[in-house]
């Protein structure tokens, strides 16, 4: 079996060693932690709109977990770089994450004038 650190390498040996049944990370627990998102751009059309040059694991966790709790907005993301990847270990870009995620996306360059105007 494989640990994610050595602590928890060394535990499992003891318990092993003592015939403690265990389990190792065989059960998820939800929990909910609350925050307040404070949106880049807010339109008159009521278009949410996020800007990004780095968009880090954390920022995308975050911005999943906003639209999860609010189904209704219409949040839409302006990259720099659409497709730089979301870490070096990752094919995936910007781009390609937020198309899996179905939030629309689009460069500063090319802002679609339909996004900005009422709907």
């Amino acid at each position: 079996m494989k640990y994610r650190s050595k602590l928890e390498e060394n535990i499992a040996n003891l318990f092993k060693e003592l015939g403690v049944s265990f389990e190792y990370e065989s059960t998820k627990v939800k929990y909910v932690i609350e925050h307040d998102y404070c949106p880049d751009f807010v339109l008159p059309n009521g278009r949410i709109l996020e800007a990004k040059g780095y968009w880090d694991a954390e920022s995308r966790r975050k911005m999943l977990a906003v639209k999860k709790c609010n189904p209704d907005l219409d949040i839409r993301m302006i990259f720099q770089s659409p497709y730089n990847k979301i870490s070096k270990r990752s094919k995936t870009t910007y781009a390609q994450y937020c198309e899996r995620h179905q939030i629309p996306w689009t460069t500063f360059t090319d802002i679609p004038i339909d996004w900005l105007v009422s709907s």
